[in-house]
């Protein structure tokens, strides 16, 4: 075999090997940002956009994310919350449109005092979605009938499905303190 026809197959293999560990480093990027984001994720492909735009948007998040100053709630008020959380809890039996206003404003202040943005409902969405993917679903539907129960478009059902949706956020975000 010549010279030529040896470095010609050498270029050949490199450039195979190059392809193969470009593929893999965007596979494993890929992977990162559905494990990160969970069914967010998936919820902001399905929507149609371009699957390159996503990914580049959930990066920004995720630079975003880690600029901001984070930190676990004390025992104590991790307690507090909690505790606030029953009251409001106890509160829907009388009056469930402002129990849901009550765990919409709850949710607010755990996310505040845990350091994260709470201007305007879809930064902090952006915000939520790089570690709490998994339980940001719920707070989109709390969120909603949160908003039509302040137009009095709500039923007392919805009020209780938007409960269990605050709950769950909520847990998340208070779980997530403690293990922080």
């Amino acid at each position: 075999m010549s010279t030529g026809a040896v470095i010609a197959i050498i270029i050949i293999v490199i450039g195979v090997l190059a392809v193969l560990g470009a593929a893999m480093w965007m596979l494993n990027r890929r992977r990162h940002l559905r494990e990160r984001f969970g069914p967010e994720y998936d919820r902001m492909v399905e929507s149609g956009e371009n699957r390159r735009a996503v990914e580049r948007e959930l990066r920004e998040r995720e630079r975003r994310h880690n600029e901001l100053d984070l930190k676990p709630l004390p025992p104590r008020e991790r307690e507090r919350y909690a505790k606030e959380w029953v009251a409001v809890q106890e509160n829907f039996v009388d009056t469930p449109s402002s129990a849901v206003n009550d765990a919409d404003n709850l949710v607010t202040r755990l996310m505040r005092d845990r350091g994260y943005p709470t201007e305007g409902y879809e930064e902090q969405v952006r915000h939520l979605s790089v570690e709490h993917g998994h339980t940001l679903e719920h707070y989109r539907e709390a969120h909603e009938i949160s908003n039509r129960a302040a137009a009095k478009e709500a039923t007392t059902e919805d009020l209780r499905g938007a409960m269990v949706h605050y709950r769950a956020v909520f847990e998340d975000l208070l779980t997530r303190s403690e293990r922080a």
